[in-house]
């Protein structure tokens, strides 16, 4: 059913991964009281030096086989008339019918899905930061390692929003003691020594990666949200001006703002002008075209860019996932597929031409009147949980034509 779209991303929470430049969805003093913890920076100790050798340190790296989350692949959904073209009825409108189980006329499941010749990808490795999984209300500044449910909901996002990257030959997505989601909602210190506690993790597995990948192969970074902060903190720190810099095929950070004015130019590549670049970056955040983003955006202005400046009113980086260029906007038939559930939560299925995108003046990215999709979808009609989801398919298209770009350019 369309309430349980996605229910991989948004299970048995709310306001799930609120992280990025804090999702502010009520007044800012109910939002601290409810996420923001109340006691004192306490810095754990740090992981010894070889702690990322350690396999159980990651969520997803080679030799994991299915236990591995961000492999997981949907079935494709047999093409079928598209139900929106129908007069919708008060019962199920039009939008919801296409998404719909109930449907005569909604998709169905194919019995295989989609198989990928492995002699015509490229070899190339990704570097999967996780978005929050560690939301629990009052709780200390950052998880822990061991903190079972912060795990838990971990693999169970990395199904989802990992998985398109799922062509690479080598895919790793590390643990990491992450910021609570209180910590992107206020500007205390604290906040901001969690924050750095979680990046100084993501760098040492970030090396540890390095270390262990082909020194010839290109690699993908990409994250969500929490995570997406991270790689572009490892843009800065790691990449830029050194010779690992020629080595990044593509940068997707989805779910967190990026400035055009005061963050893009301090960062080591442009946003992407077309679908065959190499060596750009993709970042969106998904709205329903009646969304009201109003208190998020007044606290995006008063955030402090990369240059160190107020980012003020300027435009957020929209590059439409379903064009993979910057701004402009694509009909629902431009999308490849939107990964859908079955009714048993155990396994999804790709359904095409569901979801439009169209990049505002504002730089969010605007998704139509969507179908009702449950508790994850967020007040305001932010559909930050999906992001990446709801352009599963085209994203999976997306990141092999980048790094079949950047190999035909060192080719030449």
């Amino acid at each position: 059913m369309a309430r349980k779209f996605l229910y991989f991303i948004a299970v048995c929470i709310v306001l799930v991964i609120i992280g990025g430049i804090a999702l502010t969805i009520w007044s800012r003093e109910a939002t601290e009281i409810a996420f923001v913890p109340r006691g004192d920076f306490v810095e754990q100790a740090p992981l010894d030096a070889n702690a990322y050798q350690d396999p159980e340190m990651w969520y997803s790296r080679p030799g994991l086989g299915t236990s591995d989350p961000a492999r997981y692949q949907p079935a494709v959904a047999d093409a079928q008339p598209d139900p929106t073209g129908r007069e919708p009825s008060p019962d199920a409108p039009a939008a919801e019918q296409s998404l719909d189980r109930g449907d005569p006329l909604a998709t169905t499941t194919s019995t295989t899905g989609e198989a990928a010749d492995p002699q015509a990808l490229p070899e190339f490795a990704v570097f999967f930061v996780p978005p929050t999984s560690y939301i629990q209300a009052g709780g200390d500044w950052n998880a822990t390692l061991e903190d079972a449910t912060t795990n838990n909901r971990a693999r169970v996002f990395l199904k989802g929003l990992a998985s398109p990257f799922n062509r690479a030959d080598e895919l790793w997505a590390p643990k990491y003691r992450q910021a609570a989601a209180g910590a992107f909602l206020t500007n205390r210190p604290e906040a901001q020594q969690a924050i750095d506690a979680a990046y100084a993790d993501v760098a040492q597995a970030f090396d540890y990666f390095l270390d262990s990948v082909d020194e010839d192969k290109p690699i993908v970074l990409a994250g969500h949200s929490q995570g997406a902060a991270h790689i572009l903190r490892l843009l800065q720190d790691r990449v830029a001006g050194t010779p690992l810099e020629a080595r990044i095929a593509a940068v997707y950070v989805p779910g967190w703002p990026v400035s055009v004015e005061h963050d893009l130019p301090s960062l080591p590549f442009p946003a992407c002008a077309s679908a065959d670049q190499a060596q750009c970056l993709l970042a969106w955040s998904a709205f329903s075209d009646d969304g009201d983003a109003d208190m998020i955006m007044r606290r995006y202005e008063a955030t402090v860019g990369y240059d160190g400046e107020p980012r003020g009113t300027g435009p957020i980086l929209c590059v439409n996932p379903l064009t993979g260029s910057a701004n402009g906007d694509a009909p629902a038939s431009a999308n490849l597929g939107t990964l859908v559930p079955d009714e048993t939560l155990s396994k999804g299925e790709l359904v095409a031409g569901a979801i439009p995108a169209r990049c505002g003046a504002n730089g969010l990215l605007y998704i139509g009147d969507p179908p009702e999709l449950g508790e994850g979808v967020l007040p305001g009609g932010n559909y930050h949980v999906y992001d990446i989801p709801l352009f599963w398919k085209n994203l999976q298209e997306d990141v092999i034509a980048r790094v079949k770009a950047w190999t035909a350019a060192r080719a030449s």
